[in-house]
């Protein structure tokens, strides 16, 4: 350490005025601080009335509603689609050359009508050529048969002459057939969907040569859920709406009684009259069948809410306490949807319920209608 200088002087405040004005200033500025810190519980500041200390908060205000169950059809609604009554392959029944083709692709027909023929030279020939033979038989069974009543024949001479006349007549049916067979015409009536016949060409027996389809009437079909299945059955009216904006009132013909391994749905089709063609098979639909009657609530879908355990339903007010309510949605409108599961007269919260639990007090309040739909609220209500 350095050494202590012998000439220096410790400091001393003792008689100094401004180092007491010092303490002074600090001891005033510590006490402001501390009456601040405690203004709040020796000047309390003015406050807007209120409940007393530890009183419950009010209960939460919510907009309700009063609804009355109303008998409502219930529907099965499904998609489907349309196809024809009757679709099938049409055939040339012989080989040969075209040599003609009356019916163009896209004519209606009746049965039997003529679509085309094939060259019928061979047929003709081979027709005629029989046609002389069966002759020469019959006289020949004649002559033997004659013969035999006068006791110059044999009986097998007879039964000779029989089976050459029965082998002359076959022959005859043959080639009447194969004449016939030439002649390509329609299997039933219908529609021509698809011709691939030209004049000269040569098709060969059984070729496909087009397509004949008939939509008078329709079939539309559609695909069951198992867990509907008991709401379908033979014989119910149903509403078909098809994509092309036609409607048509049809009867259910057909439901399956096997499920599909794939989808485990069944099958089930319906008939629709379609006399004037309009309709075309193919097209989209959608289906509904009336299958009862139930009492249900209209309401808006913005007021459904879900459980803590996830289940679906609405929350209203009973003697003043929040209580949910499962639901099952009945049927599906454009402004909002049927449900059951309600009792026949509830109040409904239509506003405010994603704020409240199942036994919460709450005051309630009408909703403003806004003219939207049953079952609709505004975020505006009135006391």
């Amino acid at each position: 350490m350095a050494p202590t200088d012998p000439d220096r002087k410790a400091l001393d405040f003792e008689g100094d005025p401004r180092a007491s004005r010092s303490t002074w200033a600090a001891a005033v500025i510590l006490l402001a601080v501390l009456a601040w810190m405690v203004s709040g519980f020796v000047l309390p500041g003015e406050e807007a009335p209120t409940a007393e200390r530890g009183a419950l908060p009010a209960p939460v205000s919510v907009a309700t509603r009063t609804s009355t169950a109303a008998p409502v059809t219930l529907f099965f609604q499904a998609e489907g689609q349309a196809q024809p009554d009757r679709d099938t392959a049409i055939r040339a029944e012989a080989a040969g050359e075209v040599s003609e083709v009356l019916i163009a692709k896209g004519a209606d027909v009746g049965k039997g009508d003529l679509i085309a023929r094939l060259d019928t030279g061979q047929a003709e020939a081979d027709l005629n050529r029989a046609s002389r033979e069966l002759e020469r038989a019959q006289r020949e069974f004649d002559n033997a048969t004659a013969l035999l009543e006068r006791g110059v024949a044999t009986a097998d001479r007879v039964a000779q002459a029989r089976a050459t006349l029965a082998a002359a007549e076959a022959q005859v049916v043959e080639t009447e057939e194969a004449l016939r067979d030439a002649r390509i015409v329609a299997p039933f009536a219908g529609r021509i969907e698809n011709l691939s016949l030209d004049a000269g060409e040569f098709v060969s027996a059984g070729a496909e040569v087009g397509r004949i389809v008939d939509n008078r009437p329709l079939t539309v079909a559609l695909q069951v859920p198992q867990q509907a299945l008991n709401q379908v059955r033979n014989g119910q009216i149903a509403q078909i709406a098809f994509i092309t904006g036609e409607t048509r009132e049809g009867t259910v013909s057909f439901v399956g009684t096997s499920a599909s391994t794939d989808t485990r749905t069944f099958l089930a089709e319906i008939d629709v009259p379609n006399a004037d063609g309009a309709i075309p098979a193919g097209i989209s639909a959608e289906i509904r069948i009336p299958t009862g009657e139930a009492n249900a609530h209209f309401i808006s879908p913005s007021i459904v809410s879900l459980s803590p355990s996830g289940e679906i339903g609405v929350k209203v007010v009973e003697d003043g306490l929040v209580r949910f309510h499962t639901i099952e949605i009945a049927r599906a409108e454009i402004d909002g949807i049927w449900v059951t599961g309600l009792p026949d007269t509830v109040e409904l919260i239509t506003v405010g319920q994603g704020f409240v639990r199942d036994g919460e007090a709450v005051r309630t309040r009408a909703e403003i209608a806004t003219g939207g739909g049953a079952g609709d609220a505004t975020t505006e209500a009135t006391q």
